[in-house]
């Protein structure tokens, strides 16, 4: 017979000093593993963390039945305990620490052999987790599902963006959760495994675990039962899995940034370069695994291009060639902006031109970096503003936070902005010098389904209004502007 795990009842929630929900009412039963849609990830996340704990309730309730017999065995105790202690829980904005638990590694490290002995292992990462409570999940377990075996003995910090997603949700099930929550658990995740993703999920309810997860409204994974569309006045509508279906097509962004002022900050003089990117039997090794295997591409300039591949294809590996943070470029046939690699070049010769654009850039930035001086960064290629700034330079870091409004955001440090704002703040680092070459490498990750759209729709508007060349990196084909007219696909 089913019962409550948890139920919230006319609840007012304030998330991050603002109004989240009014009169939200959610009953969770057991058996049910929920997939939660909605047009604002912000809401989504507020949601979750409010079946967390870490939202502010004004009004109604919130009870959380699953952890009753848990909480009552160890008062009994006279244990320290939460119900937290029974959920596991993974964000968009998952932080691993080093060796010495301080969240200091910096972006290059994880193109330098030589520099990663402060990050641990995934094997050690694994099994530092505090257990809390017992259950089923082992390292072999955990490794076996997520595919995580032959990545054992990988510094973290070398991981793709795909491996780190899949560690973090191992990490989750290494808490060996009654409840767990996942926000947005397949972004950053390649085709074949968002397909996958199902089969992942169902072993994890299978062994007694309750799912509740954010995900956009044409991706809902195998596992789960039930759906809820999500505003801020509450759940909306629920289906069981097997009556939902989308109503239509979600209709076009209609929302638009001021394209004249895009138009006026953005670069027009075509680079009279012979090519912007050019690899000759590259080869990128690390002890006897080979990334890159007798590479050959060449970009010409103006040209807009999609690199893409599965997770762990060497995408990065590419992208840390092109961005002047793999040492591994001075021993190839490589050519950037026509100019050898290795031949007197600075690094600062290769960053100048380049704009670059990241979800994990983010997490780079120490905490007093704002957005204001996260912008100014890139006029330096620094991450960090670290120097006095002309009026000059603060006039054209004014323009771009208006034109993405952030300005109100101007103080706040990078890692207290909404993802979205993260993203728009980042896209704008990379603009403000005006680069021959702007690389974006998941760029939208972590935004909703509406402003995805309009992030697509800012870089056609960047096409269209400039001659910057455009390598482009994602795993949704729905994101991918139209001006991308070449591929280069890694296997």
């Amino acid at each position: 017979m089913p019962y409550s795990i948890l139920s919230i009842q006319e609840a007012t929630i304030l998330f991050k000093a603002q109004l989240a929900f009014q009169n939200l009412n959610f009953t969770w039963d057991s058996g049910q593993n929920w997939a939660l849609i909605g047009s604002s990830g912000w809401e989504l996340t507020a949601f979750i963390e409010s079946i967390r704990g870490n939202t502010l309730m004004s009004k109604g309730e919130i009870s959380r039945p699953f952890a009753d017999a848990y909480s009552a065995e160890k008062s009994q105790s006279k244990e320290i305990h939460s119900f937290r202690d029974m959920i596991a829980y993974v964000s968009q904005k998952y932080e691993f620490r080093n060796k010495s638990h301080q969240q200091n590694f910096y972006f290059q490290q994880r193109f330098n052999s030589s520099e990663s002995e402060e990050a641990a292992t995934v094997r050690e990462y694994l099994n530092e987790v505090e257990l809390k409570i017992a259950g089923p999940w082992t390292l072999d377990s955990v490794s076996n599902l997520l595919r995580l075996e032959h990545l054992q003995d990988k510094a973290i910090i070398k991981l793709s963006n795909g491996e780190t997603r899949r560690l973090a949700l191992g990490l989750g099930l290494m808490r060996q959760p009654k409840i767990y929550l996942m926000d947005q658990p397949m972004t950053g995740l390649d085709v074949k495994s968002r397909a996958e993703f199902g089969e992942v999920l169902k072993a994890i309810i299978a062994a007694g675990v309750h799912v509740l997860i954010s995900t956009s409204a044409n991706e809902i994974p195998e596992g789960i039962t039930h759906i809820a569309s999500l505003d801020k006045s509450g759940i909306q509508k629920i289906w069981t899995k097997a009556k939902y279906h989308r109503l239509g097509v979600q209709p076009e962004s209609t929302a638009s940034w001021n394209w004249e002022e895009l138009d006026a900050l953005l670069p027009k003089a075509m680079s009279k370069r012979q090519s912007i990117i050019k690899l000759e039997n590259v080869t990128i090794k690390y002890g006897e695994k080979t990334i890159l295997n007798q590479l050959n591409w060449e970009v010409k300039p103006g040209e807009r291009w999609l690199l893409k591949g599965p997770n762990g294809s060497g995408k990065s590996t590419l992208l840390s060639l092109l961005i002047g943070e793999n040492p591994q470029a001075y021993s190839q046939s490589f050519w950037l902006f026509d100019r050898k690699r290795g031949t007197g070049e600075s690094i600062w010769d290769v960053k100048r031109p380049t704009g670059f654009v990241a979800p994990e850039l983010s997490r780079y930035f120490s905490y007093n970096q704002t957005c204001r001086k996260v912008i100014l960064s890139g006029l330096f290629d620094t991450m960090g503003l670290f120097r006095k700034v002309t009026t000059e330079h603060e006039e054209l870091g004014l323009r771009w936070m208006k034109l993405f409004n952030l300005e109100s955001l101007a103080n706040l440090p990078i890692s207290r902005l909404s993802l979205e704002n993260q993203r728009w703040t980042l896209l704008a680092r990379a603009l403000i010098k005006q680069p021959e070459l702007l690389i974006l490498d998941e760029a939208s990750q972590g935004m909703d389904e509406f402003q995805r759209r309009l992030f697509r729709d800012t870089v056609q508007q960047i096409c269209e209004l400039s001659s910057m060349t455009l390598v482009y990196v994602s795993h949704y084909a729905e994101d991918i502007p139209e001006a991308v007219g070449e591929v280069m696909e890694l296997m």
